[in-house]
């Protein structure tokens, strides 16, 4: 079963900076203001924001091992 045009566009537009933002308001960043910083990015321009986080965001927060 493969996706189809308008699925791959909801996931772009809808799943993806909602994902996101979850993801940046459940973590901990080291910078003090790198979560609003964020939050603005995926909000401001969701798409690539989203994209961008899980590219580089991710590897800023904080881990609790």
């Amino acid at each position: 079963m493969s996706l189809g045009l308008n699925e791959i566009i909801f996931v772009l537009i809808i799943l993806l900076p909602l994902i996101a933002l979850i993801d940046i308001l459940r973590s901990d960043f080291r910078g003090n203001n790198d979560k609003l910083i964020w939050v603005l990015v995926v909000l401001l321009i969701p798409i690539l924001g989203s994209i961008l986080y899980f590219i580089i965001g991710r590897k800023k927060r904080v881990t609790t091992n």
